[in-house]
């Protein structure tokens, strides 16, 4: 099991896209939904898919297990989709030592472009990078999840 505090931010202009370097074509879909707990296959580039189990209300702090799915299994189990099939392309970048994925969708989602930070401590502001627009931790609307379910999030006025 792995604990994580994730963070997760619009971003604010492409100037990370210089320090990309690996780039993954990612589709997920979620075979359970529930306020405390999601389940979801992700495949990877066509050659890897997980299940993902996640545990907790909290979005910036949960409780994950991750195993190995044969492609056929996963592809299979796509049938079983709750809600939309997310598509994106998720974007490694290194700032000040931290991992950030910058996941660009595509399909239904297409124009959202979140960046997220997973760490086992939390990263003070001042070394988050400057192409980070809004942070929107905690906010349901820019989860994965609520992302196959209700579709492109509303923006807050």
């Amino acid at each position: 099991m792995v604990k994580e505090i994730e963070r997760k931010f619009l971003v604010r202009d492409n100037t990370w896209r210089e320090a990309v370097h690996k780039r993954i074509a990612i589709v997920q879909f979620y075979l359970a939904i529930s306020a405390e707990r999601s389940m979801r296959i992700r495949v990877s580039d066509g050659r890897k898919a997980k299940l993902t189990l996640k545990f907790g209300s909290d979005l910036a702090e949960r409780d994950e297990f991750e195993y190995p799915v044969p492609l056929g299994d996963a592809a299979e189990m796509e049938a079983f989709a709750i809600g939309r099939i997310i598509r994106k392309t998720r974007h490694h970048v290194r700032h000040e030592g931290y991992l950030y994925e910058v996941d660009v969708f595509g399909a239904e989602l297409e124009g959202l472009t979140v960046a997220e930070l997973e760490t086992p401590d939390r990263v003070p502001d001042e070394l988050l990078p400057a192409w980070l627009g809004p942070e929107v931790t905690g906010q349901l609307r820019y989860s994965n999840a609520s992302l196959a379910l209700n579709g492109f999030p509303e923006p807050v006025h």
